[in-house]
């Protein structure tokens, strides 16, 4: 009989990702049967899920009786949250240990979290200001404590944030412009594609890999090589532009400013 495994943003990026693999692998859809949890079951996304015979279930994250009946009969959980739908790290914490609360008391086999580094604690507070890590980072905490066995997939600098970087100078060369140095290290990773192919190996590994960190990523990239690529794929020029911490505040909105500047000097610290 397969066991269930549960996908919480089914019809996001990192959801959609995770039950994408599960069903192209032969192994792991013969092993799991797949629910999907999204706000709305309706839309085109989950429609399509559905065809392919994922179980659809709508979930309130911040409501911990309902995320008990989203998991009921589950073997495993693959929890993503998203901070920035509130940009309250509050929010993301509640919904986070209301999910592992409910998978203590409904014995779940396995939850995988989707986590990130505690940035306050590993710069010694020299970076403070970057809670969409921390309060992942506390949730992480929480399910330790919780006794479920767990896994956590650290996803790394997300490749698609680049579509909004790359900007066409009038003199027809692109401009990629960061406040770190060209030698800065970007663990690149491929968020549509790569949660799902770093979820499956978890998921036939979960024994050897139960209480580990996954660290998510293809490679670590420098700015200069991600010129140098950027130009042998596309055929274009482009230069990368180191700029002031203000002056690459000044592209963002206010709310996320400081806290986007720290995340991106974080990849400039040893």
């Amino acid at each position: 009989m397969s066991k269930l495994i549960t996908v919480f943003g089914a019809t996001g990026n990192q959801g959609g990702s995770v039950i994408k693999h599960i069903l192209a692998d032969p192994q792991l859809s013969s092993e799991f049967k797949v629910r999907g949890i999204t706000r709305d079951v309706n839309k085109p996304a989950a429609k399509a899920l559905a065809e392919q015979g994922v179980e659809l279930v709508t979930a309130d994250l911040n409501d911990g009786s309902s995320v008990a009946k989203a998991i009921k009969g589950s073997h495993t959980v693959f929890l993503v949250t998203n901070y920035w739908e509130t940009a309250n790290p509050d929010t993301e914490r509640t919904q986070g240990i209301n999910v592992a609360s409910a998978a203590k008391d409904e014995q779940i086999s396995h939850l995988i979290f989707s986590s990130l580094i505690n940035v306050t604690e590993t710069t010694n507070g020299k970076l403070s200001h970057v809670p969409h890590f921390d309060s992942k980072s506390d949730v992480e905490k929480y399910i330790r404590g919780t006794g479920v066995p767990c896994t956590f997939i650290l996803p790394g600098y997300f490749m698609s944030n680049f579509s909004q970087m790359f900007n066409k100078g009038e003199d027809g060369v692109y401009n990629f412009a960061l406040p770190i140095s060209e030698n800065a290290k970007f663990p690149l990773f491929d968020v549509a594609e790569d949660t799902g192919k770093f979820t499956n190996a978890i998921l036939k590994n979960a024994d050897k890999l139960n209480g580990k960190r996954v660290l998510a990523a293809t490679a670590y990239y420098t700015p200069k090589q991600i010129v140098a690529d950027f130009e042998q794929a596309s055929g274009e020029k482009m230069r990368y532009v180191q700029i002031s911490g203000e002056q690459f505040k000044s592209y963002l909105p206010e709310f996320m400013a400081e806290e986007m500047l720290e995340n991106h000097v974080l990849l400039d610290t040893e």
